[in-house]
């Protein structure tokens, strides 16, 4: 039996996490897509990494090196990613720790370049394409001088290309744009006579395109993080058909449960963020007070799991309606959250780590194991892009 810990606290269950990737990694796996699995919302938890590896995943990716360092003395045997263009002040350490990472400057692959040969240790290289997002890689029409330059370097190997959307700008995985990518990689194999054997289509805001496109092109490669933490795709957020979308609990503490007024009686300051908060006035109403506040999580990605009503934050106060709940002082509260919670939560040092280790599948939970499965279930939940 688990021990219950203080709050606040994140409970974290490893059993869901692990069907998760068990599902997702035979999802893609049917079509040829092989998937590393991003660690950052869990900080690159040796505990969470371990569960990943158990259910068939072989490769992990953070943008973290500590992250990554810390997964490997740990004794996780996968293949590591750094997913994000590493800093040129770290390339040592990238190079020593991860086997893998994501490009787009070639001053910095030049210095991975030095680092690895001076190791003896060979380190692969994915060139980051720009396909629309706006945020990392390379201009596609510049795309040659890079390639060729990495290409005449020792130590490194370019081992494929990719691209990142839906991350900053909210473009979408399309058919065009994979399309595109696919295009650049036969271009590439056809010019250099290069195996380029990763075409790294993306990250959890694929999975709608994988189910939906009758053709996956030169795609065989994605980065999923949230989808197996969270089960869910990230273009709409909805639920992925045969996932948990529970598998991290935030719970919090109640210190205070008052009758109060909802509004109050001049409110013409900024608050302790430089905000100028509005309140509905809904007179008088029970409101209690959680130690919990913007400091340790992403307030507005909490969702009660009773009914209440999350009504604003300071930094160290969470403040609800908590409306005819069964709740007082000293009663725990537990909370959903979405992925910006989970990272500031996971990050928060006041917040309290609890793994429960593998808890049985409840049995109406099922595993797509095929893709033409996959989609009569969306079809099924009445997904808007079902084919």
């Amino acid at each position: 039996m688990t021990t219950r810990m203080g709050a606040p606290r994140l409970e974290i269950d490893l059993g869901k996490i692990g069907h998760n990737a068990r599902a997702l990694h035979r999802l893609f796996g049917a079509r040829g897509v092989s998937v590393t699995a991003v660690t950052k919302a869990v900080l690159g938890s040796p505990r969470v990494a371990e569960v990943l590896v158990e259910n068939g995943i072989t490769a992990i990716g953070d943008p973290q090196i500590e992250n990554i360092r810390r997964m490997k003395e740990a004794g996780i045997e996968a293949e590591f990613t750094l997913i994000r263009s590493p800093m040129p002040s770290q390339t040592r350490q990238v190079v020593q720790y991860a086997d893998i990472s994501l490009n787009t400057e070639l001053g910095v692959i030049k210095r991975l370049s030095g680092c690895a040969a001076e190791k003896g240790k060979p380190h692969g290289i994915i060139l980051m394409v720009e396909l629309g997002d706006l945020r990392e890689g390379i201009m596609p029409s510049e795309l040659g001088e890079t390639l060729e330059e990495t290409l005449e370097l020792n130590g490194v190997e370019l081992v494929g290309i990719g691209t990142n959307l839906a991350c900053y700008s909210g473009v979408k995985p399309t058919e065009e744009n994979m399309g595109e990518l696919s295009a650049i990689a036969d271009r590439i194999r056809n010019r250099y006579g290069i195996p380029l054997e990763v075409i790294s289509g993306g990250n959890s805001a694929n999975y709608q395109w994988f189910v939906s496109t009758p053709d996956l092109g030169q795609i065989n490669h994605l980065r999923i993080g949230e989808s197996i933490l969270l089960g869910r795709e990230t273009l709409h957020r909805d639920r992925i058909p045969g996932l948990h979308t529970d598998a991290f609990t935030l719970v919090a503490e109640v210190i205070e449960l008052k009758m109060k007024p909802s509004a109050p009686a001049d409110a013409g300051c900024q608050d302790a963020f430089g905000n100028r908060p509005v309140f509905e006035d809904r007179g008088t109403i029970r409101k209690a007070i959680l130690a919990i506040g913007k400091q340790d999580v992403e307030v507005a990605g909490m969702t009660p799991r009773i009914d209440v009503e999350v009504l604003g934050a300071t930094s160290d106060h969470l403040v609800l309606d908590a409306k005819d709940a069964d709740v007082r002082v000293g009663s725990e509260i537990a909370f959903d959250v979405n992925y910006s919670a989970l990272l500031r939560a996971m990050a928060s040092p006041y917040v309290t780590k609890q793994y429960r280790d593998a808890s049985p599948v409840p049995a109406e939970i099922s595993v797509p194991v095929s893709v033409p499965e996959a989609l009569a279930q969306i079809c099924e939940a009445q997904v808007d892009s079902c084919p």
